[in-house]
Formats: structure tokens, sequence, C-alpha cells
């Protein structure tokens, strides 16, 4: 671990940053070129104190987990990602895996949007951020670890995911979840955890095992769907679809129409809370 070089990449990349590049308010009278170090931390999921002993050359060798975090939170490009875990001591994440490095476009997207849900998703359907309006529609997506990270490992091995959705329109979800898996299997390769989490599945579930022999492949752009919500009940939304390049990673945005029973809905779940959204209420 490369302590000098890790502080002056940090304490660069911190000044190089506005408060409005991460969503935050400016401020009055602020004295600090750039983010604060405290700033960073909040994004990063971090006491101040740890993150301010990194800059300061005497902090401790950071998880990958914890690099990953500042990769985030500092809007780190690909290569400034990979510089980052390498004077750390660790190997940059492989680039053909799903990545937990969110891609910086989309996050500059996502900090834009407070007002109706947005997440950002792997290939493999792991929701690597969601704004507060998501969480509040689907709940808190960090709870999960292991392959329950993917929403489509859920899909097939927890009948509580499909709650979410009427009973009538799972059957085309179910084809759907598994499509989009096809598709990343076939950019990836059977060697890739998109590979893993077709053998995982395949042991696992009999409704994926016949619905991947029928080989279909789709990425969906656009969708109109209805969600049940505990507290709010149904509610229907479009939902629309922003890939990177290498379609790794795409931004969720669902809406509804201004004025539609969908768009009031959301205002009133905007309204509730996150607080009486449980996991036991799903």
């Amino acid at each position: 671990m490369d302590r000098a070089a890790l502080a002056d990449f940090l304490r660069r990349r911190r000044e190089a940053l506005q408060p409005e590049d991460v969503a935050l308010p400016p401020g009055v009278r602020r004295r600090t070129r750039g983010l604060r170090r405290e700033e960073v931390a909040s994004l990063a999921v971090m006491s101040t104190d740890y993150y301010t002993r990194l800059e300061q050359r005497r902090g401790p060798q950071p998880s990958k987990h914890m690099l990953a975090s500042l990769a985030r939170a500092l809007r780190l490009t690909g290569d400034e990602r990979d510089y980052l875990y390498r004077v750390c001591g660790h190997d940059a994440p492989a680039s053909l895996s799903a990545s937990p490095h969110v891609a910086p476009a989309l996050l500059r997207v996502l900090d834009r949007l407070d007002d109706t849900p947005a997440l950002i998703l792997t290939e493999l359907g792991e929701t690597l951020v969601q704004n507060a309006m998501a969480v509040a529609l689907f709940g808190d997506a960090s709870r999960h670890t292991g392959p329950a990270r993917s929403a489509i490992y859920r899909w097939f091995t927890d009948p509580a995911e499909r709650s979410v959705y009427p009973e009538a329109d799972r059957d085309r979800q179910s084809r759907a979840q598994v499509a989009n898996l096809r598709a990343a299997h076939g950019l990836r390769g059977p060697r890739s955890q998109a590979g893993e989490l077709v053998r995982v599945l395949g042991a696992a579930s009999e409704e994926f095992a016949a619905l991947w022999a029928r080989h279909e492949v789709a990425q969906r752009f656009e969708d109109h769907k209805t969600l049940l919500h505990p507290e709010v009940g149904p509610i229907e939304l479009d939902c629309q679809a922003l890939f990177t390049e290498d379609q790794s990673q795409t931004l969720l945005v669902l809406t509804a129409p201004p004025r539609s029973p969908g768009y009031e809905k959301l205002q009133l779940l905007a309204v509730l809370g996150l607080d009486r959204f449980t996991e036991a209420e799903r």
C-alpha cells in the first residue's frame, strides 16, 4: 500500500469535485476547495476520522468494499478506480464481471432525480445505488448479501419477491428476468458471474431451468407495469432504462404522467417516507 500516493490522490480528487457534482447543496462561505472531508466520508458511508486518516497517510489498508464506496463517492472513472485499488495494494476488479463500481455518467443523472424512483443495476439485477423514492417503493436492496443481491436470483428462490407484481403479470416477469440474464450470459460468457448465476439457478429452480431452455434473449429498454405497494396499493408506472456503453449497468427510472393516479400515489409515497416500509411488510 502506497500511503503517500493514496493520500495525494484522494485529496486531489476531493478538491476537483463541487457540491453540485454530487447533489449536495453549495452552502455558504465555503473556505475549502472542492468537497469537505466530512462530505466525502458521508457519501462513502464511513467515519470522517477514518477518511481523514487516509488523507493524512496514517490510515489502515482499506478493504475492497471500502474502496468501492470511495470510488463511488468521488465519482471516479474506471481507470481512476483501478488506480485507487492498486495504490492500496489490491488487484483492480475484473472488467468482464458485474462490477460494484457505479458508472459516473449514470450516477450524475441519478443524483438529479429526487422526485421519482430511480436505481442503478448491474446486468445481473444487483442494485448498486438507489434513491430514497426507490427505497420507499422497493425496500432497501443493500440488506441482501451473496447470490441474493441479484434480483434475478431472488425472483426464482424467494416467493416474497414476487409480491410486488400482480399475479397475472408474474409469468411475463419470469420470462423477462431469464431473457435479460441470457443477454448478459451471451455477452460475458459461461465463465463469468452471469454463467455462475445460471448454474446456481439451474440447480435451485425448475421454473428457471425450463425458461432457460427456451433461449429467449432480450434487454428491456422501456416497459409499463403495475407494482403493488403494501401501503398505497397498486401503482401504474412507466419504466425507462438507460444503459452504459458496455451494457453492464442500467439506470432504471420509474415515472407516471402528471395528475395521473400513479403520479398521485408516488407523491403520497414520498410523504410517507421510508420508516413505515419494513421488510416484514413486504
